[in-house]
């Protein structure tokens, strides 16, 4: 019998008690995604599993993504998350992967870029440093309820368009490919997506949020910053500080999250990522 252990008093919990790389009943998986859809984070720890294991509890989830061009895996149904090449080498500090886990050191929400971005991340602890790469995470639906009225009533409405040629930028002009902006162009997001009556409405931004639609450069970067500043203050906020075989699950459109540095060009770090699809555009689930 599985129990859920809350880890914030907002958000985030662990699951005690489930084998994944055993069958997961199915009350047991109903047990799990109540659990998911209220807190948003959930926590598997001593999980040793397999990328065929990962991907089958993942797909209970609903349809994954295939990885895009550019990113370690593309094509598959996994993103490889390493400083390291195939031999287990680590690799120097200007190479791509280094790069582009440096950017996954800014507040995001993975695949907002996307016209249909993901519903859910699943990410294994293969190989983690001896201190430091912990992963942090906000509440945005926390974040939403705890607006001030006059930001309230500036986000309700706006669409924002993702860019993630926008946010690589940030890191090197040069991260991103031709093909790769190609592959995934700017999109148009709601600012504000609304979960129900029961769970109430989020906050939608995170580092691929280029500008807001119908605003001015100036004065959208600055609603964007001044929503963002917000909402990574600590109370929002649980860090999870990985364990060899820890496996997490969230939710893409009610939290963004970040990983935090560690010594990448002599600590070897692996994770491997599912990405569940999303179902329905933000916009339809707009306020």
């Amino acid at each position: 019998m599985i129990t859920i252990k809350q880890l914030h008093p907002l958000f985030a919990a662990e699951v005690v008690g489930l084998d994944l790389s055993r069958a997961v009943s199915d009350s047991d998986f109903q047990t799990i995604e109540d659990a998911f859809r209220h807190q948003s984070v959930l926590v598997f720890r001593n999980q040793q599993i397999d990328d065929d294991q990962q991907i089958t509890f993942s797909e209970r989830f609903g349809e994954l993504e295939t990885t895009k061009v550019g990113t370690v895996g593309a094509g598959s149904k996994l993103v490889i998350l390493s400083n390291m090449n195939e031999d287990g080498v680590v690799v120097p500090p200007t190479d791509k992967q280094v790069l582009n886990n440096r950017a996954n050191r800014l507040w995001h929400a993975d695949s907002s870029f996307k016209a249909m971005p993901a519903k859910a991340s699943m990410l294994s602890a293969r190989v983690i440093p001896s201190k430091g790469g912990d992963t942090e995470f906000i509440s945005m639906r926390a974040v939403y309820a705890a607006l001030p009225e006059d930001l309230k009533k500036a986000a309700e409405n706006k669409v924002v368009i993702h860019d993630y040629a926008y946010s690589r930028s940030k890191i090197d002009p040069n991260l991103v490919t031709d093909e790769e902006r190609a592959a995934v162009p700017p999109v148009r997001q709601a600012m504000v997506i609304d979960h129900g009556p029961e769970l109430g409405k989020s906050l939608y931004l995170g580092a691929h949020a280029a500008r807001v639609e119908g605003m001015g450069e100036a004065e959208g970067r600055a609603l964007i910053d001044e929503l963002m500043a917000f909402a990574t203050q600590p109370r929002f906020a649980y860090t999870h500080k990985w364990q060899p075989h820890d496996l997490l699950l969230w939710d893409n459109r009610s939290v963004v999250h970040r990983a935090t540095p560690f010594e990448s060009s002599t600590e070897k770090r692996l994770m491997v990522r599912t990405t569940i699809a999303g179902d329905v555009p933000t916009l339809a689930a707009a306020a």
